[in-house]
C-alpha cells in the first residue's frame, strides 16, 4: 500500500509541471523550431527514418519534440506538439498545437526524453486530429511505423492503421506504446501563438493563413517530403 501511495505521489508530481497554463509566444515559436529539427533528424536518419511511401501517403504530420516519460511502478508521459495537414491544393495547413499525455502501470522506473512523429495516414485518422480530444487505442488506431528505404510490402500499414508512430530516445529509434494516451487541443499555446482561439478544424483545414513564425516549420515539412524522395532514389 505504501509503495502504491509513493508511486502515485511521484506520478502526480511528475505530471504537475506540465499542466501550467503559462505558454508564451516565445514558447510556441521555440516548439515549432524544435519540431522542425526533430522531423529533419528522423527523416534523414541513415537506413532508418520514414519511408517515402509513408510520407507520400500521409494526410497529416504531428511532431512532439520532447515527450517526457517517467515513473516508479506507476508511470506517465506528457508532451506538447504541433501538427499540420495536407490541403486539397497540395500545401500544408497552418500548425495546430496539441498535448499528449497518459499513464501506465507496470515494471518501470526512471525518466526519459522521447522525440515523437505521428504520421496520420487516412481520413479517419485526420478526423480524430480535428477533434478537441481523442484517445489513442480507444478511438484512433496507432502502430509503430515501418522504417528504412521502403515500407515493407508485408506490413499492413496501408490498410487500417490510422496513425503510424516514429520515436527516438537518445538519438536512437525506440519503440513507444501510445495505447491509452490522450491527444488534446492545446488551447493555451493556441492563444499564445494566434490572435484568437482557433479550433483544430479551422487551423488544419486551411481556414487560417500561416503566420510568418510558422513558415520555417512548414518549409521543413515540405523539405522532409523531398528528402524522403531523394533518400529513396526518386
Amino acid at each position: 500500500m505504501k509503495t502504491k501511495l509513493a508511486a502515485a505521489v511521484i506520478f502526480l508530481f511528475f505530471t504537475a509541471g506540465f499542466c501550467r497554463a503559462d505558454q508564451t509566444k516565445v514558447d510556441t515559436v521555440e516548439r515549432l523550431d524544435s519540431s522542425a529539427k526533430t522531423l529533419h533528424e528522423i527523416i534523414t536518419a541513415p537506413d532508418k527514418g520514414i519511408p517515402r511511401e509513408v510520407f507520400e501517403g500521409a494526410k497529416c504530420v504531428a511532431v512532439v519534440p520532447s515527450m517526457i516519460k517517467g515513473g516508479f511502478i506507476l508511470g506517465g508521459k506528457h508532451g506538447r506538439g504541433v501538427s499540420t495537414c495536407r490541403l486539397p491544393n497540395g500545401a500544408w495547413s497552418t500548425p495546430a498545437f496539441f498535448t499528449i499525455s497518459g499513464g501506465s502501470w507496470g515494471a518501470q522506473i526512471g525518466v526519459e526524453d522521447v522525440q515523437l512523429v505521428l504520421m496520420v495516414m487516412n481520413d479517419e485518422g485526420m478526423r480524430h486530429l480535428l477533434k478537441d480530444k481523442f484517445q489513442v487505442g480507444g478511438e484512433a488506431s496507432a502502430a509503430a511505423g515501418p522504417v528504412g528505404r521502403h515500407a515493407s510490402a508485408g506490413v499492413d500499414w496501408k490498410l487500417e492503421t490510422q496513425m503510424l508512430t516514429y520515436s527516438r530516445a537518445h538519438g536512437l529509434f525506440a519503440g513507444l506504446d501510445l495505447e491509452g494516451s490522450w491527444i488534446e487541443r492545446d488551447k493555451d499555446s493556441t492563444l499564445a501563438f494566434y490572435p484568437r482561439d482557433y479550433t483544430s478544424t479551422q487551423l488544419l483545414t486551411g481556414k487560417v493563413t500561416p503566420p510568418s513564425e510558422a513558415r520555417p516549420f512548414l518549409a521543413e515539412v515540405r523539405r522532409a517530403r523531398m528528402v524522403s524522395r531523394e533518400k529513396n532514389g526518386y
